[in-house]
């Protein structure tokens, strides 16, 4: 038998090493990171292979087995890297679309939980109450512990129409919450905004999708038509991300032309990069320049930039840009930390990995990673039951740490100690959640983003 698995294990390590020159990796790849191949490692993974066909109580098909190969070198990398089969892969590219089917919420994994990042706004999860930290223990009947993230993900998905009943573990909750969900096809409408009051407006961004940047336009153009403002919210609270050109536009709207946005770094040639506005940064699919038709004032008028713990990747991308380059106050509570570049590589036409590839910085070289966007007026929402309980990117196993910042990871930690004491205090006083409108009467940061905006405007006026 031995003799059997070490000879088949040879066999299986040559048709891994061909594999993995089969792949193709771009040409531009540091040339000495695919050779020489590690014998020593795939003759294991040869090893365990063949001990799992030989012996494993019931029979295991090839391609699980390599599938899930895949699959844990990936997770075991960070929380962002994945693999895609064919139906991810066909999910993240409907998803960037604005319209996917669905309970409408961005997740993560945590010891062995799925843990929510932030519900998407006007889904189903939003409206049921689903409140970012929340971790869910249990889908239906099925306990998530023991689960990847795909599968879980895959789970929640379904037909539109039919019910999924969620078993949430939520800080200052005595017991489970349990919420009954019925899926949708979800569309999220990117961008809003209304004219709070004369020479006032509220833009909100709530995810980063291909016609986002697009989209900001109409509604800044709909915000000027009754005359110049005199300030301007942009929401990017609870604003999950998404495209990276996205993320570029929306802060080029603002800018100046060719000021610097956001940079990349990585160990490719290629993902050493620099964003700028300028329409080959975003502009994708479309030769017409959408940002020349913006209000001329869009790019002077007092602005303040509102985020929270939600508020993560592209979202932090446009409030570093903003902030560094003195274009807006950023008011609110720490953002997530995403400050990764997860690049899509195609194995075939139906599958990819999803591979953490850089790190963001922004323009004044900040990494975001781990650390998040520190707004310059602090603002809490004490009804904001979510807030403490929030999950950010240092609080996920296995996050990259933030290179330019060595006391980022210290500062998480105590931040989470903190936090765990507060929580265990208040269990027995915990308040019954209460979802605030964005921009209403009751959502506190906003008033005081406003409040701001019109003390600019006496100042500039007595000036």
């Amino acid at each position: 038998m031995r003799s059997k698995l070490q000879q088949a294990g040879l066999v299986f390590t040559g048709l891994c090493a061909g594999v993995l020159i089969s792949l193709n990796f771009p040409a531009n790849a540091d040339k000495a990171a695919l050779a020489p191949l590690p014998i020593t490692e795939l003759r294991a993974l040869a090893n365990v292979f063949n001990a799992i066909k030989q012996s494993y109580v019931e029979p295991v098909e090839d391609k699980a087995l390599i599938t899930e190969a895949i699959s844990g070198m990936l997770t075991g990398l960070d929380p962002h890297s994945a693999y895609l089969d064919e139906e991810a892969f066909k999910d993240l590219q409907v998803s960037t679309q604005g319209e996917f089917g669905g309970l409408g919420i961005e997740v993560g994994m945590e010891d062995g939980f799925v843990k929510v990042i932030s519900p998407i706004e006007d889904t189903p999860a939003f409206r049921a109450g689903v409140l970012a930290g929340d971790l869910i223990v249990k889908l239906d009947d099925t306990p998530v512990k023991g689960m990847t993230l795909a599968e879980a993900v895959k789970q929640m998905r379904g037909k539109p129409g039919t019910k999924i009943v969620l078993t949430i573990a939520r800080s200052g909750a005595d017991k489970p919450v349990i919420v009954t969900i019925k899926r949708e096809v979800i569309r999220v409408r990117s961008v809003k905004s209304k004219l709070v009051e004369p020479g006032y407006g509220y833009l909100r961004v709530a995810q980063f999708q291909e016609g986002t940047a697009k989209d900001l336009t109409t509604h800044a153009g709909r915000l000027y038509e009754k005359g110049a403002l005199r300030g301007l919210v942009l929401d990017l609270r609870n604003d999950p991300g998404g495209l990276l050109h996205g993320a570029v536009g929306v802060s080029a709207a603002f800018l100046p032309a060719n000021t610097l946005v956001v940079s990349t770094d990585g160990r490719t040639p290629d993902a050493k990069r620099k964003y700028l506005a300028q329409p080959d940064d975003y502009l994708r699919g479309t030769r017409t320049d959408y940002l020349q038709d913006l209000p001329a004032g869009i790019k002077s008028v007092p602005m303040v930039v509102l985020v929270n713990g939600g508020s993560a990747s592209a979202s932090e991308i446009v409030a570093g840009a903003l902030q560094d380059h003195k274009r807006a106050v950023v008011m609110g509570t720490q953002t997530f930390g995403k400050g990764s570049v997860q690049t899509i590589l195609p194995l075939s036409e139906t599958t990819a990995i999803k591979l953490t590839t850089a790190r963001y910085y922004t323009p004044s070289g900040r990494s975001i990673q781990a650390k998040g966007i520190e707004p310059d007026i602090k603002v809490e929402d004490p009804r904001d039951n979510g807030a403490r309980q929030r999950v950010r990117e240092a609080d996920l196993r296995g996050h990259l740490e933030n290179d330019k910042d060595p006391e980022a990871e210290a500062r998480a930690a105590e931040r989470r100690k903190k936090a765990a004491s507060e929580d265990e205090d208040e269990n027995a006083a915990a308040e019954p959640f209460k979802r605030i409108e964005p921009a209403s009467a009751e959502d506190f940061q906003f008033q005081q983003a406003l409040n701001l905006l019109k003390g600019l405007q006496i100042i500039q006026n007595k000036e």
